[in-house]
């Protein structure tokens, strides 16, 4: 069993886990700031979901919004979370209310003058994250540290416009943020390693696993999300079924495919960055891509919040169901796009999702946006549910073989067009793939 591949992967995971806790360039005995006291900007599920991680350390936080109803929305729903773990036996009641008692709400932007730390979780807008910096940086004391929870945006932007970027860092959490484990911690071209040390400090205090990303479009994780989920939406249009795509990745080890998953975190999101990005000239000019996602958002089919988004959900269930109408409207749009369908492989479908993680993971390694290629595997694995027992993407790419990677990546290029180029191998990919080599030097 030793030498099965599960075991060599997850024997990587362990240690990927623990390496990612080093950051390059930060010395051992680099002083820390005491963070007694936490705010967060946004009530909302997000924002109530990383207020509890502190909470639950006994840390007082703050609760801000724009209306005390807001609030009072947020912080049922950490009472409801809350009171689940007294439903399992996990804590009793008075131990809730002693939690509940951490929370402190407000609408006043003066009560932070005192906090040490405030996270910053509100909608994807650069606008109104910059006008929450803004405002941040003339109450907060010397030495607090603002975080962005943003998990796109530039937050070298956001720092400008305050007159501390040293104290400006990412801390983007994932969701359920009380549950899961993945804290991207996002360096920016100023932020000071205290600030770096101090946060990274705090992962582990608040029970996550801390990984340092550079700043880009997406950072690691979303930004390698983008072909995964792109070439799943792609393949709906050739032919494959949506039933089809997630039972191969399901089988590959997600937990659940990448056609179930935007039902359940909600289409209207991706469709909504989509059209910011297409309206600031940042997404390729494809009409295919998010295409059916964007339909369906029309027709007010956003996934299982809505009851319908490419699959149907029973009331009260999550349990998904093939629509017919999703599948006439996508012959229908294959059609008016000229597009002939045909059956696609599953080994097709497991390869055009996968790599790509790979070769996006080969340019972040190379452009230094993480650190080594175990923190990409660490971010997946506990991010996005990658199996670990395939060790994350870029071990997997490892075990597969770089050059049976790499020809693959080529093969696609050729067979499907690279007009925007989505199948362009990345150059450390391509250079590995030809002397024999592995992530793993990385």
């Amino acid at each position: 069993c030793m030498q099965s591949p599960p075991s060599v992967a997850l024997r990587h995971v362990f240690f990927a886990e623990r390496q990612a806790a080093r950051v390059a360039g930060l010395a051992r005995d680099t002083t820390l700031r005491s963070i007694k006291r936490v705010a967060m900007i946004g009530a909302g599920t997000m924002g109530g979901g990383i207020a509890m991680n502190f909470a639950s350390r006994g840390i007082p936080v703050h609760m801000v919004d724009v209306d005390d109803a807001a609030i009072e929305r947020g912080l049922a729903v950490v009472r409801g979370n809350y009171m689940r773990g007294v439903k399992k036996g996990r804590m009793t009641e008075a131990q809730l209310e002693s939690l509940m008692q951490l929370f402190v709400p407000t609408t006043d932007y003066e009560d932070l003058a005192d906090v040490d730390l405030v996270i910053e979780a509100v909608y994807e807008n650069m606008t109104i994250k910059k006008e929450i910096f803004r405002r941040l940086d003339r109450v907060c004391k010397a030495g607090a540290i603002l975080a962005s929870n943003t998990s796109y945006l530039d937050l070298d932007e956001i720092a400008k416009v305050t007159s501390r970027p040293r104290d400006v860092v990412g801390m983007h959490f994932f969701s359920p943020a009380n549950i899961m484990r993945l804290l991207e911690v996002v360096r920016g071209a100023a932020t000071a390693p205290e600030v770096m040390a101090t946060v990274m400090k705090l992962a582990r205090q608040i029970g996550k696993i801390g990984v340092v990303s550079g700043v880009c479009y997406g950072f690691i994780g979303n930004r390698m999300l983008e072909g995964y989920i792109r070439e799943a939406g792609l393949m709906l249009l050739e032919g494959a079924r949506p039933e089809q795509i997630d039972r191969v990745l399901y089988e590959f080890g997600m937990p659940m495919g990448p056609i179930a998953m935007g039902d359940l975190a909600g289409m209207d999101i991706g469709a909504r960055i989509r059209e910011e990005r297409r309206a600031n000239g940042t997404f390729p000019a494809d009409e295919r891509f998010g295409l059916v996602a964007d339909k369906l958002v029309a027709m007010g089919r956003c996934g299982q919040k809505t009851g319908a988004g490419v699959y149907l959900y029973k009331k009260g269930s999550r349990t998904p169901v093939t629509d017919p109408e999703v599948q006439t409207l996508i012959q229908n749009e294959a059609a008016r796009l000229g597009m002939s369908q045909r059956a696609i492989s599953d080994e097709e479908v497991l390869t055009r999702c996968v790599y790509p993680l790979i070769n996006e993971g080969a340019r972040i390694l190379e452009e230094g946006i993480a650190q080594r290629a175990g923190d990409i595997d660490v971010v997946w694995i506990n991010g996005y549910g990658f199996p670990a027992y395939r060790g994350g993407p870029m071990h997997y790419a490892d075990s597969v073989g770089l050059k049976e990677v790499y020809d693959r990546v080529c093969s696609y290029r050729d067979t499907l067009g690279n007009e925007f180029g989505y199948w362009e191998p990345a150059p450390l990919l391509e250079r590995l793939a030809g002397e024999g080599g592995k992530f793993a030097e990385f």
